[in-house]
């Protein structure tokens, strides 16, 4: 292949008008539902969309907030520099999605609750309720800011626009429909945006193919150059990606997301009935797989055109991240709109992210906080709080975003993220549900345990990253370029050894020293009394039940009721038992 021009062209007018169209569209969807529902002054409406959603739009949601700009930007560029071993991540969202939807969604849709955090109160104590919502607003907080610092790079690198100014307007955005039209905008918004996610993959897919000579051409390429050596069956937990590494590491990773994470289960209880939740999960499955798919082949495909001319090692581009948005340019640069178009897949996955997540934390923050010291509030006043607990929530994530640009590979800091909050809280749901005789101080030690552990390890690796012996980047070439030769640096034991395991197995170990350490503490300071009293409580199955906020109530102390009623009704099935004492039991 002859040497590239480092000019690969800029946006055309036609791309600013198919780009401005994502977010005019997304926009127009909150001013809709804003205008539909302004007879509704519900908080429910607002935060779960009344609970009468149905599977097919959550399950588009649920795919366009999973798959961000994170994946979208940053798996192709995983799979250019490491290979196509990303693929296996199909593995642990398979088993993510069943545990989710057959373990953890039951507990949540049948206890009636809005925030999932009001489980722990319920099931251990207030404290442990509080420190988890913290936990995880800080957690969705830092994560957004990656996600709205993704795509802006992608828009800095193509377009030259200033890096900042794209991300407080991402931010703007999302905060705008998110604020007027709740739950509803956030999900019909996520749908179109999957649409504009899957058509940007696949103009990418096809032109890319194209100007490599067709598909078998760039697979031979891909695989000449070691990129289609999938599976690694080394079980050193050191290596970056192996075939456990991601399969194990990966499902607790994202199940720290999905099965407990209030974003995803905010959509799955707005569903109606409980097996509308249940397929919503099991369509998203399919999307994640259709997307990962396509982020995959792309990474292929653009190894496959810069096999012999490597833009990173060259210096076109400053960073592994802006590889795709050059690869994108280069080979759409001819054709007015398109590159706009991928730009818009990019931005359609982190407005999805965004707006979710600031939905989540709104509802977080109002359920777990501003309802526990404010119980008497009306409708009208419960709406209008949410409302603004958007918009400062849109600010805090947007203002994140300046932190992001530190933090090196978006993928993997995504993930860290993640892993070292998600895998502690999933610790901690995981003691409630599955270990009824758990008690609060085992709860509360183990997650404090758990959180330690997650947070050495992972700012501990972000200090100290692991060496090349470990994430075994492939190698890249380029014509006539001579690198200067690497010195060697000193590490200790503990270096290249604890900071150097795989970013993957944060979650788990904040899952083992959670659960582990909730375990011991509770057998030292005496199990639970009387739990088993609670076995012989029968309850019903409730696949086809409606949510117990589907029917219209008085007053906000009749829901209270009725949802308690329920509670008391699914204890077993979903170890669902507080942390009480035999007398109390005994009264229900």
């Amino acid at each position: 292949m002859e040497p590239r021009n480092q000019a690969v062209g800029t946006f055309q007018v036609w791309d600013y008008i198919v780009f401005a169209c994502l977010f005019v569209v997304s926009s127009g969807i909150g001013v809709f539902f804003a205008i539909k529902e302004r007879k509704n002054d519900s908080s429910s409406e607002f935060l779960v969309g009344g609970r009468q959603m149905t599977c097919g739009p959550v399950a588009l949601s649920l795919t366009a907030s999973f798959m961000s700009a994170v994946t979208v930007i940053g798996a192709p560029a995983d799979v250019y520099r490491f290979g196509a071993s990303y693929i296996i991540f199909g593995f642990a969202y398979t088993l993510m999605v069943i545990l989710t939807a057959e373990l953890f969604l039951p507990v949540f849709y049948r206890s009636g609750i809005t925030s999932t955090y009001e489980y722990l109160e319920l099931r251990f104590c207030k404290p442990v309720r509080i420190a988890a919502t913290l936990i995880y607003m800080v957690q969705t907080i830092v994560y957004t800011g990656v996600v709205v610092y993704a795509p802006a790079l992608a828009l800095n690198q193509v377009t030259q626009f200033n890096l900042w100014g794209a991300i407080f307007a991402t931010g703007i955005v999302c905060t705008f429909y998110c604020t007027l039209g709740g739950l509803k905008a956030v999900v019909w918004s996520d749908a179109f945006q999957m649409v504009v996610m899957v058509a940007g993959f696949l103009i990418v897919l096809i032109q890319g193919s194209y100007k490599n000579g067709g598909i078998s051409t760039a697979w031979s390429t891909a695989e000449a150059g070691g990129r289609l050596n999938v599976f690694d069956f080394d079980p050193n937990p050191l290596r970056r990606h192996t075939f456990w590494t991601v399969t194990v590491g990966g499902m607790f990773t994202w199940l720290g997301i999905y099965g407990v994470n209030q974003s995803t289960i905010q959509r799955c209880i707005s569903c109606k009935t409980e097996n509308h939740a249940r397929w919503a999960l099991y369509l998203n499955l399919l999307g994640l797989l259709v997307i990962l798919f396509c982020a995959v082949v792309s990474g292929l495909i653009m190894y496959a055109l810069y096999a012999n001319c490597d833009p990173w090692t060259a210096g076109y581009v400053s960073a592994p991240d802006q590889l795709m948005p050059y690869f994108v340019l280069d080979i759409l640069g001819n054709f007015p709109g398109l590159p706009g178009l991928f730009v818009a897949c990019a931005f359609s996955g982190t407005l999805s992210t965004v707006a979710a997540s600031i939905n989540a934390l709104a509802t977080v923050t109002y359920e777990d906080f501003v309802s526990q010291c404010w119980r008497d509030l009306s409708n009208r006043t419960a709406t209008w709080i949410s409302k603004a607990l958007c918009v400062v929530f849109g600010v805090a994530c947007t203002s994140m975003a300046v932190a992001a640009s530190y933090m090196g590979s978006i993928v993997q800091a995504a993930l860290s993220i993640h892993g070292m909050c998600g895998g502690p809280m999933l610790g901690l749901f995981s003691l409630g549900i599955l270990f009824p005789f758990t008690n609060s101080k085992g709860a509360a030690g183990g997650l404090i345990v758990g959180s330690a552990l997650s947070f050495w390890v992972g700012v501990g690796a972000f200090i100290h990253p692991a060496p090349d012996t470990n994430t075994r980047p492939l190698p890249l070439s380029t014509e006539n370029l001579t690198l200067p030769k690497r010195c060697v640096v000193s590490r200790s034991v503990l270096i290249d050894s604890w900071y150097s395991m795989s970013y993957l197995y944060y979650s788990t170990v904040g899952f083992l020293g959670t659960v582990i350490m909730g375990l011991l503490i509770t057998l030292l300071t005496g199990k639970r009394g009387g739990y088993l009293e609670c076995i012989n409580i029968n309850h019903q199955n409730s696949s086809h039940m409606e949510h117990p906020d589907t029917v219209k109530r008085n007053s906000r102390k009749s829901r209270k009721k009725q949802s308690y009623e329920m509670q008391k009704e699914t204890y077993v099935n979903t170890c669902f038992v507080p942390d009480i004492d035999k007398v109390q039991l005994k009264q229900l």
